[in-house]
């Protein structure tokens, strides 16, 4: 019976996927060094290191347990058929595709957010804090986590509504309208994201006249990169951590700096850490991210058609299997999705693997980019007070990092920027 069929490879993939993660973890603790590594001398002091160890470990113990808890109610969701009796449920209220589909992945949202608020509180609340990174108030963390999901509703619901309507419209090719709604809402978000969605929970002020965007400036004439957007971010309301992005295209290019990185570090580095960025941008890394992005995206969405197909055997059975291998069930359009969900897996660990590859040589090209102008060393100072500063983790395992890292370790950058 089909529906049986993916109802076991369904859990064989959420069980790979949770084995994967979870041997990746034990590796990276086993690197974990708990005598300093004497590349590290002159950077970090001993307490500063052991500090350091700490902290990754109970993030990680944290990241672990909460891992373990998310595989064990997704296996119980699965085996029991709790989604095909919300699915019944949602379909009792209305039978409308539009609200029926909408009612049920609201509730699913609600649960996840229920389960990993916890989680969320503690790590910011007690790690972050005992360790002197949290800034955030109890306020400031609830208002953020009711603007999220409000933002979630917003674009979430109205993707899903756009998503319904041009699968009723258009049939078996709904994939490729869908591609391009969605395409073009991206490349809305990646021109707009700085200027619509951060100051709902930040404020941006321009830069303001003196050294250090004079610094900027003169550097920013020397590459030939017109830049006029350079603002400061309140970061440090909720965190002391230090950070800068580059965001947006075109005359809505900007760089944002992070008040923390302001206060911390000299100028010569900040200048260092946007030279990187512009690098970046110079060697169109951005653009090339923009276009794997929607290439990917229309890969998933053809294969999404495959599984939610009316009147298939194969939507009906993954629906069924959803379900807990219920017989019963008939296709459902938000079951249909959670299958697919699941199914493509794989295909987004694979594409993720290469992504990171792509991405941990685009992180090269931009660092080669800054030793152009002599600021290699100003990069490298800058790339280890970052890392001293948030007691980041100095020596991960070559494996976890293959898997889970968009940018090579501070001490791989640091050694070739020195070179």
């Amino acid at each position: 019976m089909l529906s049986q069929l993916f109802f076991y490879l369904l859990l064989a993939i959420l069980l790979f996927g949770f084995l994967l993660e979870f041997m990746l973890d034990i590796l990276n603790f086993s690197a974990l060094k708990r005598k300093m590594p004497s590349s590290l001398l002159g950077f970090y002091s001993k307490e500063k290191y052991s500090k350091s160890v700490n902290y990754f470990r109970e993030k990680n113990y944290l990241g672990m347990i909460e891992s373990v808890i998310g595989f064990l109610l997704s296996i119980s969701v699965l085996y029991f058929g709790v989604l095909g009796w919300v699915d019944q449920y949602v379909l009792s209220i209305t039978e409308n595709i539009y609200f029926s589909t909408l009612l049920f992945f609201a509730v699913i949202g609600l649960i996840l957010t229920l389960i990993n608020a916890p989680f969320g509180f503690y790590r910011t609340f007690s790690i972050e804090a005992r360790y002197g990174f949290n800034k955030t108030t109890i306020k400031t963390y609830f208002v953020d986590l009711a603007k999220g999901i409000l933002l979630s509703v917003i674009i979430g619901g109205g993707i899903l509504l756009f998503a319904i309507w041009i699968w009723q419209l258009a049939g078996n090719m709904f994939w490729i309208w869908l591609w391009g709604g969605i395409s073009i809402f991206s490349i809305f978000i990646t021109f707009f994201y700085s200027s619509l969605i951060v100051p709902l929970f930040n404020k941006q002020t321009a830069l303001e006249e003196g050294s250090l965007r004079d610094e900027i400036a003169s550097f920013s004439e020397k590459a030939g990169f017109k830049l006029k957007n350079i603002y400061i971010i309140n970061g440090s309301k909720r965190s002391t951590k230090a950070n800068a992005y580059f965001t947006g295209f075109g005359s809505q290019k900007r760089i944002v700096l992070y008040d923390t990185l302001v206060e911390k570090f000299e100028n010569k580095e900040i200048v260092a850490i946007l030279a990187h960025e512009i690098g970046h941008y110079k060697h169109k890394h951005m653009l090339k991210g923009l276009i794997s992005m929607l290439i990917k995206s229309g890969l998933m969405f053809f294969v999404l058609s495959l599984f939610i197909e009316k009147g298939s055997i194969v939507s009906e059975s993954l629906s069924q299997a959803v379900a807990g291998n219920n017989p019963e069930i008939g296709f459902s359009l938000a079951l249909g999705i959670i299958g697919f969900g699941i199914v493509y897996n794989p295909v987004l660990l694979l594409s993720g693997v290469l992504g990171n590859i792509s991405s941990r040589r685009h992180e090269y090209q931009a660092d080669a980019y800054v030793k152009k102008f002599d600021m290699g060393e100003d990069l490298a100072k800058a790339l280890l007070k970052l890392s001293v500063d948030s007691l980041s983790n100095m020596t991960p395992h070559p494996w976890y990092i293959f898997f889970n890292y968009s940018h090579p370790t501070v001490l791989q950058r640091v050694e070739k920027l020195k070179k």
